[in-house]
């Protein structure tokens, strides 16, 4: 079972994916505090941090412990081996073309 963690939410589902597709279609985008780019929250803002910035950069910025860090990389490792991210992104773009042709 996977379990929206952004705010609050109770969003649950058994598709990783639908995790996914429920953090960037429903919640607000995330500011990253280390550089100001605009990602989608949950997981797509984990992975920015970490794929962009260093661990020391993350720790400053989000004023974050090194247990902060290992439950993001869990995070991040758990949904990379369960879910189809390109797959995911692929989905999303279509979904985003379809709404602006229909617009």
């Amino acid at each position: 079972m996977w379990e929206c963690a952004i705010d609050g939410c109770e969003y649950t589902t058994d598709d990783a994916e639908e995790l996914l597709v429920h953090q960037v279609s429903t919640h607000e985008r995330h500011r990253c505090a280390v550089c100001g780019t605009t990602v989608p929250d949950g997981y797509f803002a984990i992975k920015h941090a970490f794929s962009e910035h260093t661990r020391a950069e993350y720790l400053r910025s989000y004023e974050a412990d090194t247990d902060d860090i290992r439950l993001r990389e869990a995070v991040i490792t758990e949904l990379e081996s369960a879910a189809d991210i390109d797959g995911v992104v692929r989905r999303l773009s279509d979904d985003s073309r379809e709404a602006t042709t229909e617009a």
